[in-house]
């Protein structure tokens, strides 16, 4: 699944090509992905110019004077800058066409998501999918104070508290795995056991893993690519992740692999305690 640092990617990619721009047409290919498709979204979104886009989480928002399209990539999407031209291919879904460009999104499993928050209904941070998202990790409110504060009363494994996403947002399993190494922090230890010293790295790390990955492209996931069709190479950085078996790049411990809330874990039990 895309996390945040390949959506941050993707919308660093499609940004040049539609901010500023103005919709032509849009184009459905089938009812909805997740959920269906918003009505009238062609008749609402023709003719009006695309102000700037943002993200939340892992949620792409592409906004307009009078609301703001959001775009989910689901477990296997991906958006690509294409020439009007460009024949549609198979799970091609939906276009945003601008001038003699099109933004095309590719979802073959159909988790993803393209929905619409009108201006009338309020700010999009108070749409539904986005109201208890977390702290916004790259931003300097978010910091080791605030998980120490809020991991009080938290005493379920530290990685499960960092993917619950309400404290903080997007740190999805691959970078969880990576942040808690690069913390030292054992991910099966229980959240409130943590000092602040402790949540006063991980925080470093969460944002400097982060940071990194978005500046090398993101992971190559199986089914991500970016706009421009390129694929992340983030993934030949990974010390723990997806690397059960072999030898700690640290201590030469062999990297452990286990399940947490159906999900796996990999850390070494000698550089995390």
């Amino acid at each position: 699944m895309p996390e945040l640092p390949e959506v941050e990617v993707t919308r660093r990619g499609v940004a040049p090509h539609i901010e500023g721009k103005t919709v032509t047409e849009v184009v459905l290919r089938r009812s909805g992905l997740r959920w269906p498709f918003p009505l009238g979204l062609s008749l609402s979104l023709s003719g009006r110019t695309i102000r700037a886009t943002g993200r939340r989480g892992k949620y792409l928002l592409i906004h307009f004077d009078h609301g703001t399209l959001i775009v989910h990539l689901g477990m296997s999407g991906n958006l690509r800058i294409l020439p009007l031209a460009a024949l549609p291919k198979k799970h091609d879904h939906f276009d945003l066409v601008v001038g003699q460009q099109l933004m095309r999104m590719n979802d073959p499993r159909r988790f993803g998501a393209v929905l619409w928050h009108a201006l009338e209904d309020g700010p999009v941070a108070e749409h539904v999918l986005l109201a208890k998202l977390g702290l916004e990790p790259l931003e300097e409110v978010f910091s080791g104070d605030i998980l120490y504060q809020q991991t009080r009363h938290r005493s379920a494994p530290i990685k499960q508290v960092l993917l619950a996403g309400d404290i903080v947002v997007g740190v999805g399993n691959i970078y969880a795995c990576e942040s808690l190494f690069e913390a030292g922090i054992n991910p099966k230890l229980a959240a409130h056991r943590i000092g602040k010293a402790r949540y006063a790295k991980l925080a470093s790390a969460i944002r400097d893993i982060l940071a990194r990955a978005i500046e090398k492209g993101g992971s190559t996931l199986r089914d991500f690519v970016g706009a421009d069709g390129s694929s992340g190479y983030f993934q030949q950085n990974y010390f723990v992740y997806d690397r059960a078996g072999q030898e700690c790049r640290v201590c030469g411990s062999l990297i452990m692999q286990i399940k947490q809330g159906q999900r796996s874990t990999f850390y070494c039990k000698t550089c995390q305690k």
